[in-house]
C-alpha cells in the first residue's frame, strides 16, 4: 500500500486488541492516526534507511498510530495515554492529517473504550507517559465553552517534574504542550504526581525513561510473572528498535539511547510484551537480543483474545 493511499486514513485496525497479562485483562486501544515528518521522526538516520521501514508521502510525512493501553486492574480501570483528543484546530488537523473522529462517540478513543466494554466515566486512573499533545490531548474535552477533564471520575497520574516542565515551556517546546490538556485537571486538583520510579498500584510500575523529554516515563504492568510495558516515546515504532535510531523530536537523544537500551535489555531478559504507541502496523510484540542488537517480533491478538 502506497503512503498516499486514502485507505490509510481509516487508521490501524482493529479498534481493540485484547490480551491477558497474568490474571489482568488488557486492551490496546486505537485512538486514531496522525502523520508526522519522517525526518523528524528519525533524526540523524538517513532517509534511504528509514524509508525502507516506513515509506513517506509526498509531503515527507509518515503514518503513525496513536494507541493507548487500558488495564482492568482490581483497584480500578487504568488508561495509559489518551491520544490527541478532539480539541485540535482545523489547521492542526490538516498539517498533521489527524484522523481520530469517532463513529459512535466524539473520538475514536471513545469508540475503542466502548468496544472494550467501557465508557469514559468508568476510568479510575489516567496515566500519562508525558504531556505532549498526541499523548495527553485526550485528557480533556470541550463542554460548551469550557474545557473539562474527559474522564470525569479519574485521577490523573504523571511525573511531578513532567508537569512542571509542561508548565514552564520555552520557544522550542511550547507548541507540543497545549495548556488546555493539563491545566483544567490541575484546577480541579485531579493530578496525582509521582517522583521517579514508583509502584503506583500493585503490579503497576512507573519507570523513568528520559530523553524524548527530560521526565518521560514508561508503564510496566505485571501479574503472575507476566509483563507488558507501554513504552511511550522511548521507542515509538518497531522501526526505532536499534538503540541509535532516535527522533529529531527527542530533546536529549543520548539519554533516549540510554533509556531504550536499559528497558529493551530488561524486556528481552524477562520476556516482556511491549506495547507500541505509534507503530501503524504493529501495536504489540517482543524483543530478543544478540550482542546488544535487538530484534522486534510483532504479536497480533484478535479482539476476542484473553
Amino acid at each position: 500500500m502506497m503512503p498516499d493511499d486514502p485507505l490509510l486514513n481509516r487508521g490501524p485496525t482493529p479498534l481493540v486488541d485484547t490480551f491477558g497479562v497474568g490474571n489482568l485483562k488488557c486492551h490496546a486501544l486505537n485512538a486514531g492516526t496522525l502523520w508526522l515528518d519522517g525526518g523528524a521522526m528519525f533524526g540523524v538516520v538517513p532517509k534511504p534507511l528509514w524509508e525502507k521501514k516506513i515509506p513517506a508521502d509526498s509531503a515527507n510525512r509518515i503514518p503513525l498510530a496513536m494507541r493507548c493501553l487500558l488495564v482492568e486492574h482490581p483497584r480500578g480501570l487504568i488508561l495509559v495515554d489518551t491520544g490527541v483528543g478532539g480539541k485540535e484546530t482545523e489547521k492542526a488537523k490538516s498539517i498533521f492529517n489527524i484522523q481520530n473522529e469517532g463513529e459512535k462517540g466524539a473520538t475514536r478513543l471513545d469508540d475503542a473504550l466502548l468496544a472494550a466494554g467501557h465508557k469514559p466515566s468508568d476510568v479510575d486512573f489516567v496515566i500519562n507517559t508525558h504531556l505532549h499533545f498526541d499523548h495527553a490531548g485526550g485528557n480533556t474535552r470541550a463542554r460548551g465553552d469550557k474545557i473539562v477533564p474527559a474522564f470525569e471520575n479519574a485521577t490523573y497520574v504523571v511525573q511531578r517534574a513532567e508537569l512542571r516542565f509542561a508548565e514552564g515551556t520555552d520557544q522550542r517546546t511550547a507548541a507540543a504542550y497545549p495548556r488546555q490538556n493539563f491545566e483544567p485537571i490541575r484546577e480541579l486538583r485531579k493530578w496525582l504526581t509521582v517522583d521517579g520510579e514508583t509502584e503506583f498500584l500493585p503490579g503497576v510500575e512507573l519507570l523513568p525513561t528520559p530523553g524524548h523529554v527530560p521526565h518521560h516515563q514508561s508503564v510496566l504492568i505485571g501479574d503472575s510473572g507476566e509483563h507488558v510495558c507501554f513504552l511511550g516515546d522511548v521507542m515509538p515504532t518497531s522501526a526505532h528498535v536499534p538503540v541509535s535510531w532516535t527522533m529529531g523530536y527527542d530533546l536529549e537523544p543520548l539519554r533516549t539511547m540510554e533509556s531504550k537500551s536499559g528497558i529493551l535489555s530488561r524486556a528481552a531478559q524477562e520476556n516482556w510484551l511491549l506495547a507500541l504507541v505509534h507503530d501503524y502496523n504493529h501495536g504489540l510484540g517482543r524483543v530478543s537480543s544478540e550482542r546488544s542488537t535487538y530484534r522486534f517480533a510483532p504479536i497480533d491478538f484478535g479482539p476476542d483474545s484473553s
